[in-house]
């Protein structure tokens, strides 16, 4: 059995025991966190939401919070002496997923 759940902005697939990296939640480490905005449900049968499935939810466990690997944003324009070099570290937040809960 599998899920689409909506969070971030973005779409994720999850199964049972799977780890996943979303944007950051407001929750501290070793606490469960519930998604209620389940997009679709697969498996035996299939249920899709219009745009949510009611009563549906997924349970999921905090392993960490984190920053991701630096990327580096460098904006320049030619003849015009401008440059700027700028670092970033998104944050995220690691989950394992415990159960889907149709």
């Amino acid at each position: 059995m599998y899920a689409v759940i909506e969070t971030g902005g973005k779409q994720v697939k999850v199964e049972a025991g799977d780890t996943i990296f979303v944007e950051k939640l407001n929750v501290e480490e070793g606490e469960t966190y519930t998604f209620d905005k389940v997009l679709f449900i697969g498996g035996e049968s299939t249920k899709i939401g219009a745009p949510y499935i009611e009563g549906a939810t997924v349970t999921a466990k905090v392993e960490k919070q984190g920053k991701g690997k630096k990327i580096i944003v460098y904006k320049y324009k030619p003849k015009k002496h401008y440059h700027k070099k700028q670092g970033h570290r998104q944050p995220y937040t690691k989950l394992t997923v415990e159960a889907i809960n149709a």
